[in-house]
């Protein structure tokens, strides 16, 4: 079961007033219900529209455009497709305080801050049971670590503060990383002692899922011994398990599976994922469901014998893998290749072009990581695009409106050929993930048989029928570059490889060697993102809060 994040605009407006760190010009507040915080958040109901409230942020980053593009995009696996709406973060050519993807994240995750500022602050005063509260404190607690952990690793040493806004703010400060991670520590270790390991109300989150994300925090900054033990603890203390199939985990009727710890959940009655609410969204970006099914789907429906279908999805072709990112799979022995791309597209309509006839269910479209030659291309009916069509030589995008194309979120559930939301849940933490971050911690501990053991389970999931020995690795074939290799065959896509680099401290070194576009502008200063120019210009202390450096 899932529970509804939905927030109700008429209490959204009572919390919400005011709850950014600044404002870039005065407004004229309207409450024409009469409520206010006190009045409604002393109230059972009332408080637990504020957790949701809390939670709903998550929406801005998991499963959209503009969190997919500061997460995944500007890393080694991923080029720009002809509709990137955020190149400055896939290139870096032209990424400074203007962003307007960055303005937006920023906004979004310090309102979601301050909303959990104000709920516990608030608590007490509920009028929730008391085992209730522990619990919802635990899930605030949670969200504002994970919050401010996207805050510090996006931006460094920015504003930081437990209090609850509640009005303009005309200053801010700037907080080193260590009070940060102090504050995410703390309100972990409330979360671990006062979640239950489970809920009945899928997409809350859990003791298992705050104990994945404190050993995430224990690697992020280098307690690698209390990372693997806590690690190890989800894996074998909670029932959860690896799917049979790697390609099942992407399958619309199987999100709620045992691999997965925790996930930010969308409603399948698509309403009630706020798409229409412009009282809390305004701007309306980014807004309602998962949109991660549209941005990676190459342009198929101007090709012979393709027509635009809920099938074959709507292509909105932001993005395009790397050579880097196609040549780390060897689709002989590892599932994750043919579960991970789509490489074939069968005609949905007959159609005859000089001499080549196309029959519904024939192969309308390949696009291959391969050399395809004149000889075999002469021979057949469809459209090829090989890897000299796709990239140049040197691995920069040539085409970028047909190529091969991740396809783990498709939605073939949506109600229409046009409907830009999915159902879909976005996997925050999963199983797999927490196997490769233990042998990560592992590694750096010098435990190899363990950080071996670890990874040889995700890698025996993968493998095709009787490819399980050979792609079992041994501790000859263990580096970190390895385990990162592994993390891109794995999680591609998951909204994780610019924190995965960035905490290894190979974001510099891995986009200059395998990303030949973003690998031309990226600079040392890029390992964190530019504070928006809006927030710089809204606060009054402008010679204490600066913009981190270079940037302008």
């Amino acid at each position: 079961m899932k529970f509804s994040k939905k927030i109700y605009t008429l209490l959204a407006a009572a919390a919400l007033a005011g709850l950014t760190t600044s404002c870039e010009k005065q407004l004229e507040e309207y409450n024409p219900s009469g409520l206010t915080p006190e009045a409604v958040y002393t109230t059972p109901a009332g408080f637990e529209n504020l957790v949701n409230a809390a939670y709903s942020y998550n929406r801005w980053w998991y499963g959209k455009e503009d969190g997919i593009s500061m997460s995944e995009m500007g890393t080694d696996l991923w080029l720009r497709g002809a509709g990137d709406v955020n190149p400055d973060l896939t290139d870096y050519t032209t990424l400074q305080s203007s962003s307007r993807a960055v303005e937006s994240l920023w906004s979004k995750l310090y309102i979601g801050i301050n909303v959990c500022n104000a709920g516990i602050a608030r608590i007490g005063q509920s009028g929730m049971s008391d085992a209730l509260k522990k619990t919802r404190e635990g899930e605030l607690r949670f969200l504002r670590a994970f919050y401010y952990w996207h805050i510090v690793e996006s931006w460094g040493n920015v504003h930081f503060t437990t209090e609850e806004t509640l009005g303009a703010v005309k200053t801010a400060n700037l907080t080193p990383a260590d009070t940060f991670y102090k504050q995410i520590f703390e309100d972990l270790g409330v979360a671990v002692a006062n979640l239950p390991t489970t809920t009945a109300d899928y997409g809350r989150v859990t003791k298992p899922a705050a104990e994945a994300f404190l050993a995430k925090m224990y690697l992020t900054r280098g307690d690698n011994q209390k990372a693997a033990e806590l690690f190890q603890k989800v894996i074998t203390g909670y029932g959860f398990s690896l799917q049979q199939s790697y390609a099942s985990l992407w399958q619309m009727n199987n999100l709620e599976n045992k691999e997965i710890v925790w996930a930010v959940n969308y409603s399948r009655d698509l309403t009630l994922n706020d798409r229409l609410d412009t009282g809390l969204y305004p701007d309306g970006h980014s807004r309602g469901g998962n949109n991660g099914h549209l941005l990676w789907l190459m342009k198929y429906d101007d090709q012979p014998g393709m027509v635009r279908d809920v099938a074959n999805g709507r292509p909105f072709n932001r993005f395009m893998p790397t050579k880097f990112l196609l040549n780390l799979f060897d689709e002989t022995k590892d599932s994750r290749y043919a579960a991970s791309f789509r490489t074939v597209w069968l005609a949905n309509t007959a159609v005859t072009t000089g001499t080549k006839t196309l029959a519904v269910g024939d192969t309308a479209i390949l696009a291959t990581k391969k050399v395809v030659s004149t000889a075999v291309r002469n021979a057949k009916k469809y459209r090829i695009y090989d890897v000299n069509d796709i990239y140049n030589a040197n691995g920069t995008g040539k085409n970028r409106l047909q190529y091969v194309c991740l396809r783990k979120f498709e939605d073939p559930t949506r109600p229409t050929i046009q409907e830009e939301q999915s159902s879909r849940d976005a996997y925050v933490i999963r199983l797999a993930d927490v196997y490769l971050m233990a042998a990560e911690a592992n590694f750096k501990l010098g435990k190899t048989d363990d950080a071996v053991k670890q990874i040889n389970a995700v890698r025996e999931r993968a493998a095709l029928p009787g490819k399980v020995a050979d792609m079992r690795i041994t501790a000859a074939n263990l580096s970190l570059d390895f385990i990162l290799d592994e993390r891109a065959r794995e999680l591609a896509g998951e909204q994780l490889r610019w924190f995965d680099l960035k905490r290894t401290g190979k974001l510099i070194e891995r986009v200059k060697a395998h990303n030949p576009e973003a690998g031309a502008s990226i600079l040392p200063h890029h390992i964190v993102r530019p504070i928006p120019q809006r927030q710089l210009d809204a606060v009054t202390n402008k010679s204490e809060f600066i913009q981190n450096p270079v940037y302008r």
